[in-house]
C-alpha cells in the first residue's frame, strides 16, 4: 500500500447512456458502453511506479539493517517476485470468464464479488477499510517526523550542533490534523488529478534525495558498513534481533503493497491486445524498476549506516549537512503525505457516507445540502454528517497516532495485516476460481503453498511489529514523546 496517490486517469470512467452504441466496441466506445479507454503499457508502468514509491521506502535502510548484507536483499527481491506473481494473476481477474469478452471489474472489489461471491468480498473491504484507517495513522506519524526533523535541522545548525534540540511531536500531529480537516471538507478530493502529479514528483524527489545522501556518506567514508547477518547482538539483545527481523518482514510487506489498485489501473488500458498481456508486460516492467530503487535506497542507507541505520532514513539524523537538501527532502514528504492521506481516506469517506444515507434516508442531518455562496466561486455545499463524521475520524487517527507514534512498528503492522490477504490470498483464491483448478491438482498445491507461506510471513512479520509497538511502550509516556 504505498503511499502515494491514484493518478488522474484512474477515476472513474463517465457512463454514457446513449442509444444505439453497440454493445461491441466500436470507434468511441468500448465494449461496455464507456468511451474509449486510452492506456498503453507505458501509463500503466507509471501508474504502478507512482503507486508503489512512497514513504514505505523510508524504512528499507533499517530492514536491511536487521536481516543483514546476505538476507536484506533476498528479502526484497523474494517480496517483488510474490508481488510480480499474484499481481499476473490478479490481472487475469480483470475480465470474469473470458481474458478477451468477459465482463470487466472496474475494482479490486468487483473481481472479489464476482469471482468469489458477496461474503468473501466483505471481508476485503472490511480488510481494505481498516488498512486505510491504519494508512491515515501512520501518515500522521510520517509527516509529523518530518516536520520535526526541518525543525531540528535548523535548529542544529543554528546552534551549530551544540543543542540536542528535543521537540515534542504532538504539536506537529495537531497542525496536520487541522489541515486534514479542512481538506476532508472538500467532497470529492480524490478527482483532483493535478494532487497526484505532484504526489508522484515529490515521492521521487525524497526517494532520490535519501539515496544520493546515502551514496554521498558511503563515498565519503569510503567503505561499505553493516554485516552480513545484520545488526549485532550487543547493540540490540537476542530476543529483540528476532522480533526486529520479523518486523522488518512487515516493513519491506508495506513498500511493496499496491496490488488494490491495480484492477484500477488495468480498467484504464486500451484493447487490443487483450488488458491482461499489457498489464502482465507492465506489472514487469514496474516490479523491476521499484525493486532496483528499493535495493539502491536500502542497500545504500545500510551501507551508509551499518547497524545504527534510522528508522526513517531522512529524519533519523543520520545527516546533518547538507541541511538545506534535507529541509526539501523533508518538505517534499510532508507535501505528499498531505495529499495522500485524502486519496487514500476518500473512499474509506465516501463508504460510510453512502451506507448512513441508505440506512436513514429521512434524516436531514445525513442528507440536507446546505449552499453556502463563495464570492467567486461555485457555491460550497455543506453537508452537516459529513462535517462531524470526517472531522471525528481525523481526531480519532490524530489522537492514535499521538499516543503510540512509532513509524517502524506502524509500517510493519500495516505491512503485515495488508500484504497475505490482499496481494496473497484473494488473487490467488479469485485465479483458481476462474480458471477452476481442481482441488488437489498439482497447480492448486503449489498455489496454496505459496499462499500458505505468505500467510506464515505475515503472522511473523505482525507478531515482530506487535511486539515493537509493546517494547516502545514500556518506556514510554502519552503524548510525551520528545525527540
Amino acid at each position: 500500500m504505498k503511499m502515494s496517490s491514484a493518478p488522474k486517469d484512474l477515476q472513474p470512467h463517465q457512463v454514457f447512456d446513449i442509444d444505439g452504441v453497440p454493445q461491441g466496441a466500436s470507434k468511441c466506445f468500448d465494449d461496455d458502453g464507456r468511451l474509449k479507454r486510452t492506456g498503453t503499457f507505458w501509463t500503466a508502468s507509471a501508474h504502478i511506479i507512482t503507486a508503489v514509491i512512497g514513504s514505505g521506502v523510508l524504512s528499507l535502510a533499517w530492514a536491511t539493517a536487521q536481516l543483514g548484507w546476505i538476507a536484506g536483499p533476498a528479502v526484497l527481491f523474494l517480496f517483488s517476485f510474490v508481488t510480480y506473481y499474484t499481481s499476473v494473476l490478479l490481472s487475469s481477474c480483470y475480465r470474469t470468464d473470458d481474458s478477451v469478452t468477459g465482463k470487466r471489474n472496474y475494482t479490486y472489489m468487483d473481481a472479489v464479488r464476482s469471482n468469489l461471491g458477496g461474503a468473501k468480498m466483505k471481508i476485503c473491504g472490511l480488510i481494505q477499510y481498516l488498512n486505510l484507517f491504519g494508512v491515515a495513522i501512520g501518515y500522521t506519524i510520517a509527516a509529523s517526523i518530518s516536520m520535526m526533523a526541518i525543525k531540528r535541522s535548523n535548529c542544529f545548525h543554528e546552534s551549530h550542533d551544540k543543542n540536542p534540540c528535543h521537540i515534542s511531536s504532538n504539536p506537529y500531529m495537531i497542525m496536520f490534523g487541522i489541515f486534514e480537516i479542512i481538506l476532508s471538507q472538500i467532497p470529492d478530493f480524490d478527482q483532483i488529478w493535478w494532487l497526484s502529479i505532484v504526489a508522484a514528483i515529490m515521492s521521487f524527489a525524497y526517494s532520490t534525495i535519501g539515496l544520493g545522501l546515502g551514496v554521498g556518506k558511503v563515498a565519503e567514508s569510503g567503505k561499505f558498513r553493516g554485516s552480513l547477518t545484520g545488526i549485532s547482538i550487543g547493540t540490540v539483545t537476542q530476543t529483540q534481533k528476532i522480533w526486529r527481523s520479523f518486523q522488518a518482514l512487515g516493513n519491506i510487506a508495506f513498500a511493496y503493497s499496491y496490488s488494490i489498485i491495480l484492477i484500477e489501473i488495468q480498467d484504464t488500458i486500451k484493447s487490443p491486445p487483450s488488458e491482461k498481456k499489457t498489464m502482465k508486460k507492465a506489472t514487469l516492467l514496474s516490479v523491476i524498476v521499484t525493486t532496483l530503487f528499493y535495493m539502491l535506497c536500502g542497500c545504500m542507507g545500510y551501507a551508509a549506516f551499518g547497524d545504527l541505520a534510522p528508522g526513517n532514513l531522512l529524519t533519523g539524523f543520520g545527516f546533518y549537512n547538507p541541511y538545506w537538501l534535507l529541509d526539501i527532502a523533508n518538505a517534499a514528504i510532508v507535501i505528499h503525505l498531505v495529499g495522500a492521506y485524502q486519496v487514500y481516506c476518500q473512499p474509506l469517506f465516501a463508504f460510510i457516507e453512502k451506507w448512513a444515507a441508505k440506512k436513514f434516508p429521512d434524516s436531514q442531518f445525513i442528507t440536507k445540502e446546505i449552499k453556502i455562496p463563495i464570492p467567486g466561486f461555485k457555491p460550497y455545499n455543506l453537508n452537516l454528517f459529513r462535517l462531524v463524521w470526517r472531522t471525528i475520524f481525523v481526531i480519532i487517527t490524530t489522537v492514535i497516532s499521538m499516543l503510540m507514534p512509532f513509524f517502524n512498528d506502524v509500517v510493519g503492522i500495516l505491512g503485515a495485516f495488508g500484504f497475505w490477504p490482499l496481494t496473497v490470498y484473494f488473487p490467488v483464491e479469485m485465479y483458481i476460481a476462474q480458471k477452476k483448478i481442481p482441488k488437489w491438482s498439482t497447480r492448486w498445491l503449489c498455489l496454496q503453498i505459496l499462499s500458505f507461506a505468505c500467510l506464515i510471513i505475515s503472522i511473523a512479520a505482525a507478531a515482530g511489529s506487535v511486539a515493537g509497538v509493546i517494547l516502545d511502550l514500556k518506556v514510554y509516556k502519552p503524548f510525551k514523546t520528545s525527540y
